[in-house]
């Protein structure tokens, strides 16, 4: 591969440089190598900015009441969140340690949404009393648990009800959610839904706002949204009949897909945008629903193609009439996608970007799985040993899912821009991996 200047699965100022390197963010690669080491990854701030705006102006031209938060669970830390809130964005949570680390990051928590199937009491109380903005129910046990904590903090919340739509987006069976058979949502066919939206239109401390469906992620179809959508709006129009519930909110989730590789076609934001706000005016028109405020949810699609991680060659392994394997510093470590989603990525070598491709080899890692595979059969320059490895669209499910696996510490994760970079979080180290064991080795008695 000759340059990757323009290639849409790259951040938007990547480029080969006059020496042939991988250039990102006006840097060069092998200078951030030299300084932060690999396994690295790097995020370009301008590939942020660029999806964010994408979205707002896609979404906010067609309906002008929509909220956009960053689904924080494909990969967010303090720094991260800081920057994203700047840019306008809230944000959905899943868990006590991402609401922790939004608070850390002095966002405005009226602008967070808190998910999850068994969010916890500790949980809960921690989110209503930062001031949540939204909590969004998953269940009737839930229920329990946010009537407990609202009483014993004398106050109110607003919340959401995640439903089940029934609608399958075709995407990997561990990422489909909006399906009857999903641990997510409250059924519609089931009546679960409906029993929710009764009983909390009757409560004294719990405000129900609206309706929350996730269909799954990636969602590389349009059709299942408009479904969905039709849906929802049917069961608003039925509990609008039967229990007086007013939809002011709807959200249709995330999911938006991004091309991983070079052959993929995931819609653009335009065109989620135009199905999106397109069923749900003229579905609001057709039932006599005034138009609610809508709230999307992309993670994925604002943070995969922003990523880039970069990994050292170490051995290569040569097995005649089968493949060759190239074994890096990284892998299932720092990015499971590939051993339990089967995810597909493609790579370049970042010092050699203007060789010509003559070895097709698989990309290993380092940790002791047989399916510990970054990359399989890609075509590139025949690597050697210190080479750099570069996986683009590596922002998202990477980082958010990385383990200690083997005792490896997980990488550092650098922001450039403009020819500058700036550390989001150091690399960990062996002391960090010991820091909660709380049994340690006594002195010998000899």
């Amino acid at each position: 591969m000759k340059g990757i200047d323009g290639l849409p699965i790259f951040p938007v100022t990547a480029s080969s440089n006059s020496e042939g390197h991988l250039e990102i963010g006006g840097i060069d690669t092998q200078d951030l190598v030299a300084q932060y080491g690999t396994p690295l990854y790097v995020f370009d701030e301008e590939t942020l900015r660029s999806v964010a705006s994408d979205f707002q102006l896609a979404f906010g031209s067609r309906y002008a009441n929509t909220r956009i938060v960053y689904a924080c669970k494909a990969f967010a830390n303090v720094g991260l969140i800081n920057l994203l809130s700047k840019m306008g964005l809230g944000f959905d949570a899943v868990s006590g340690g991402e609401i922790a680390a939004i608070e850390a990051a002095q966002v405005d928590m009226g602008s967070v949404y808190f998910h999850g199937n068994n969010k916890s009491e500790a949980e809960i109380e921690r989110a209503v009393s930062s001031g949540i903005g939204r909590i969004v129910i998953d269940n009737q046990h839930e229920i329990d648990l946010l009537e407990r904590v609202l009483e014993r903090l004398h106050t109110r919340q607003a919340v959401m009800i995640r439903i089940s739509p029934g609608v399958d987006p075709h995407t990997h069976a561990h990422t489909t959610t909006g399906v009857l058979d999903s641990k997510f949502g409250l059924p519609v066919a089931t009546g679960d839904a409906e029993a929710v939206v009764a009983r909390l239109v009757k409560s004294d401390r719990i405000d129900l706002m609206g309706l929350h469906f996730h269909l799954g992620s990636p969602i590389f179809e349009l059709e299942p949204y408009r479904e969905a959508i039709d849906i929802v709006l049917d069961f608003a129009g039925e509990m609008r009949e039967r229990h007086g519930f007013v939809l002011h909110e709807i959200s249709p989730g995330g999911g938006f897909a991004v091309n991983y590789l070079m052959a993929d076609e995931a819609p653009s934001p335009e065109a989620y945008a135009e199905v999106i706000c397109g069923a749900l005016q003229e579905g609001c028109r057709m039932r006599g629903i005034e138009l609610p405020t809508m709230t999307i949810e992309p993670g994925r699609a604002i943070a995969g193609r922003a990523g880039v991680a970069l990994y050292t060659v170490g051995a290569i392994k040569h097995v005649p009439g089968i493949r060759t394997f190239v074994a890096v510093d990284g892998g299932m470590g720092d990015n499971i996608r590939p051993a339990i989603y089967g995810s597909r990525y493609e790579a370049v070598i970042a010092n050699r970007l203007s060789e010509p491709s003559t070895a097709m080899v698989t990309i290993a890692g380092k940790y002791c799985e047989s399916g510990d595979i970054l990359v399989r059969d890609c075509d590139l320059p025949a690597p050697t040993a210190g080479d750099v490895i570069a996986v683009p669209v590596s922002g998202a499910y990477c980082l958010a899912m990385a383990s200690n696996y083997n005792s490896n510490p997980t990488p550092a994760v650098v922001l450039v821009r403009d020819g500058e970079s700036r550390l989001l979080r150091r690399r960990q180290t062996y002391e960090d991996l010991m820091t909660a064991d709380v049994m340690r080795a006594e002195p010998s008695s000899t």
